[in-house]
């Protein structure tokens, strides 16, 4: 279902709109708990990207798309690379949100 929806989502509104990058966050997400980090992580890595051009470094999605490739580094034993993005995303979410946000 989840990839159905990104393959309507990228034929009617393009790569680039915030929906179509929310089911590709889905689905990457969703190949994570599949136990397929390898395709989750390319998804997630290309997700990161377009969110950035499209939104910025910033944005709450984006953020939430850095974290997540954080997740799947985690999984795949690239424990540094993991740690340097969280660090950065926790650092983005504090100046974004603010320390009080639950």
């Amino acid at each position: 279902i989840i990839e159905d929806t990104l393959t309507r989502r990228r034929r009617t509104l393009g790569d680039d709109h915030p929906d179509t990058l929310q089911s590709a966050n889905d689905l990457a997400t969703a190949l994570h708990y599949l136990g397929k980090p390898a395709e989750s992580r390319r998804m997630d890595e290309d997700t990161l990207a377009h969110r950035r051009h499209i939104l910025g470094d910033d944005h709450p999605d984006t953020v939430q798309s850095a974290h997540n490739l954080a997740s799947v580094l985690h999984s795949l034993g690239e424990h540094a690379e993991a740690r340097h993005i969280i660090e950065d995303t926790l650092t983005r979410r504090r100046r974004t949100l603010g320390d009080d946000h639950p």
